[in-house]
């Protein structure tokens, strides 16, 4: 793409569709290949092409030239992972990817003399674009024109302050329009543009930090690290006991150690979880742009509102103008209406320029308003300058009309001083003579849900700070509406930088007033060196800054694109009350991971026992693979897909990790102990000692004809592995209900099968006698007891160290 144009395109009319057209052929578009979620190839790899997947592989194929396709049905599973992790994956993609498209960025623009809004990525080199208060700039150019246009440029300068450009300043993509409007050319796009040149971040997510990710890396780590010593050991172990059966023999009960120690699932059910929950919030009007989010969300601790748009419908409603100080009522009304007439209103104005006919007065100056200001002015021709705003910044310290101001604030009115000047605006600064003319009352319609949704935030033990622009007795008033206890509100402006200031005025106040842009991100940051996990609502540009440092954005999907642009989550219908389903839908994932998590890691304790007790005693692995794969499908991987998009209401705690290995090291320890004592006992009461087992035993082959002792120390391992694991699942599906009892009662049905049906019984290569059932039951039950013993134990710590209910 280039960054200059190569045809003169009309100040008024912009480009032609043939001109379009003829850079879009060139490539010379505003799209820079950047996608909310992975290509088809993408996904297709991150399920196929893993270092675990890569290992199962490996194995499978040295199992497959053994000639035992029994052993070889983790092969089979490994399949399924992959292919239902891409199918759930690929669904979502569309789902999600079909509501991001439909809420993407757009871009104003004058084509044909037509203006229209278009997605940002269709801009071309050379076009017309118009820009608004809250738009980002999608392209760099040179204004033509500018109406009191100021731009928001923190996220590449570093500067807080909006930056004022008058007709003939470079502007450049990564900044907002703060205030006013202009036009300008396109002059570089996509890859050209200086925003994507240098990568900044007002187009870059910072990604949102998830522990449960974080965690789970970690955890793979660990065991990628234990294979990495484990495989040599049981290799070398292995050939020490069986490498008089010959190489079959020692890769099969090798592999089947080694299968033990990989959580083949447990990627897969964590991503479909987090997919599988964003779709659902779909279905509520809840775009997650990023997936950790969701799980970010629920371990938020703290949630900072605005109320505008928030505990309010948002749309303000024009009540009555009064005058004061002798002010012709008239006159205001006119003076009210020509400032209303204006493209680039904000909320206050366009209320009262739906209530006020503009009076056909001719404007000479006009600055926008900005929350940093806090007030909007204009020159009319033969009709002075007016100015409306806040009146704490239009009243002098010592008016009495301030007096008059509060209480109409304390009774739920946003008002707003209307004030006169003789000068001409020059620059945007206030008159100095500055005369009252009336006070400007309007109204706001509480939203309907907003006290059920802050009760339940005090029931989950979520804090709620209302901070917003408005008069903070104005907003005290609507937080008394829905049941919150504003105490005293504070006035932002009296509130000075130090960061522990602000930790101490905000961990004992609720609600805040005249907060200023940057003050909300300060607030942001206070919050957060305090320990807290903040989440940030808003919907206009001066929340953008605020929202992007905040632990989650919550974006309202009628907000500015800049805001939209920062988010991790957009509301799109613009409902606060959305957000309980969001967290509850976070909880969810957390725990339901949780519990996944604790079965696979179990498995992997039990397995490095098992190896490492093999090795040191001198025995065979005690399990073929085909035994772990049945056990790990009927108590582990099959139960975990259910369990991972099952319900659970139970609270965010931190130390997600820590819990895990707490329960499930010592629980696989007890199953490995277990296993290895019913192995040992079975082979010397009921089938060959270990000792004679390489001797006397061979491969055993579904339809082969074998030495029913050789296959008896397996098959009572198995059963005491499938009580202690069958266990370990209840624990961890606790509370039980009604769909997990049948989910259980099914998994163990099909066990028992495995054991009495003809067919099963030779596939898996089982011989059970009565005496040695009955043993290895026991043996399990005993490893049930002490795993219970275990959950007992962890939920103690759990509440002593969280100081409430596990």
């Amino acid at each position: 793409m280039t960054t200059t144009g190569e045809a003169h395109t009309d100040h008024v009319t912009g480009l032609t569709s043939g001109q379009v057209a003829e850079r879009v052929a060139r490539g010379e578009v505003n799209e820079v290949g950047e996608r909310t979620s992975r290509s088809i190839g993408e996904i297709v790899r991150a399920n196929v092409l893993t270092r675990f997947n890569a290992i199962l592989g490996a194995l499978f194929v040295l199992v497959m030239t053994t000639g035992s396709v029994a052993d070889g049905l983790f092969g089979i599973i490994l399949v399924l992972n992959s292919a239902i992790g891409i199918t759930q994956e690929y669904l979502a993609k569309r789902k999600l990817d079909r509501l991001a498209l439909l809420h993407a960025p757009t871009t104003r623009v004058v084509r044909d003399g037509r203006a229209a809004d278009i997605p940002t990525r269709e801009v071309v080199l050379d076009d017309l674009i118009e820009l608004r208060a809250g738009d980002e700039v999608p392209a760099d150019g040179v204004l033509l024109t500018s109406e009191g246009l100021e731009l928001g440029e923190a996220n590449l300068t570093g500067e807080s302050d909006p930056v004022h450009h008058p007709a003939g300043d470079e502007i450049l993509s990564g900044t907002s329009v703060v205030a006013g409007s202009g036009r300008y050319h396109a002059k570089a796009v996509g890859r050209d543009a200086y925003v994507n040149r240098i990568a900044a971040e007002a187009t870059r997510f910072t990604r949102t930090r998830s522990e449960i990710q974080s965690s789970i890396n970690t955890l793979l780590r660990y065991i990628t690290w234990i294979i990495a010593v484990a495989l040599p050991l049981q290799i070398w172990s292995q050939w020490s006991v069986l490498g008089e059966q010959g190489w079959q023999s020692v890769v099969l009960r090798s592999a089947a150690g080694v299968v033990g120690l990989v959580p083949e699932g447990l990627v897969l059910l964590t991503s479909v979880a987090f997919l599988l929950a964003a779709v659902s919030l779909t279905r509520d009007q809840v775009l997650v742009q990023q997936l950790p989010a969701v799980e970010g969300l629920a371990r938020v601790d703290v949630v900072c509102l605005d109320k505008t748009g928030t505990l309010t419908v948002g749309e303000i409603a024009f009540e009555d103008a009064r005058p004061v100080r002798g002010a012709d009522a008239e006159e205001v009304r006119c003076a009210l209406g020509a400032l209303a007439d204006d493209p680039n209103v904000n909320g206050t104005l366009a209320a009262v320029g739906a209530a006020l006919q503009p009076p056909g007065w001719r404007r000479t100056a006009a600055v926008p308003f900005t929350s940093d200001r806090k007030w909007s002015a204009a020159c009319f021709e033969d009709h002075e300058t007016w100015a409306l705003g806040a009146p704490e910044v239009l009243l002098a310290e010592d008016d009495p009309l301030r007096d008059e101001v509060a209480v109409l604030a304390r009774k739920g009115r946003r008002v707003v001083l209307l004030a006169r000047s003789s000068e001409h605006l020059e620059e945007p600064v206030l008159p100095a003579d500055l005369t009252p003319a009336a006070l400007v009352t309007l109204t706001e319609q509480i939203r309907p849900d907003a006290r059920e949704t802050l009760d339940y935030f005090e029931e989950e033990g979520v804090a709620v700070k209302i901070i917003s622009g408005d008069n903070p007795q104005t907003v005290a008033a609507v937080a008394r509406e829905v049941g919150l206890d504003p105490g005293e509100p504070v006035d932002a402006r009296t509130l000075g930088d130090d960061p522990e200031q602000l930790r101490e005025v905000l961990a004992r106040a609720t609600v805040f007033g005249r907060v200023s842009p940057e003050q909300k991100r300060a607030f942001v940051h206070a919050l957060q060196a305090d320990g807290h996990v903040v989440a940030m609502t808003g919907d206009g540009v001066n929340d953008a800054l605020a929202l992007k440092d905040a632990d989650i954005g919550v974006a309202m999907g009628n907000g500015a694109q800049a805001t939209k642009a920062v988010a991790e989550l957009v509301l799109l219908d613009g409902r606060f009350a959305h957000l309980p389903k969001v967290l509850a839908e976070g909880r969810r994932v957390i725990g339901n991971v949780e519990r996944v998590a604790n079965l696979f890691v179990a498995k992997n304790a039990m397995s490095l026992l098992a190896i490492l007790a093999a090795a040191f005693a001198a025995l065979p692995f005690p399990f073929l693979p085909r035994h772990l794969t049945l056990v790990s499908t009927l108590t582990i991987g099959t139960p975990a897909f259910f369990l991972a998009l099952g319900p659970n209401r139970r609270r965010y705690l931190p130390g997600f990790l820590g819990r895990i290995l707490r329960f499930a090291v010592p629980a696989g320890t007890i199953a490995g102990l277990a296993v290895i004592a019913s192995y040992v006992l079975s082979g010397r009461r009921y089938g060959v000692p270990p000792e004679e087992f390489s001797a006397r035993c061979e491969i055993v082959r579904p339809g082969a004809t074998v030495d029913l002792a050789c296959i008896q120390p397996s098959t009572g391992a198995t059963i005491t592995l499938l009580v202690v694991f069958f266990w370990i699942l209840v624990v961890l599906a606790r509370p039980l209900r009604w769909w997990k009892a049948v989910l259980i009662g099914t998994m163990a049905l099909l066990a028992l099968l495995a054991f009495v049906l003809p067919v099963a019984n030779a596939f898996f290569g089982f011989h059970a006698p009565g005496a040695l059932v009955w043993q290895s039951l026991g043996i399990g039950c005993v490893g049930a007891a002490l795993v219970e013993v275990v959950h007992r134990w962890a939920l103690h710590w759990r509440r002593g160290s969280t100081g409430g209910p596990a």
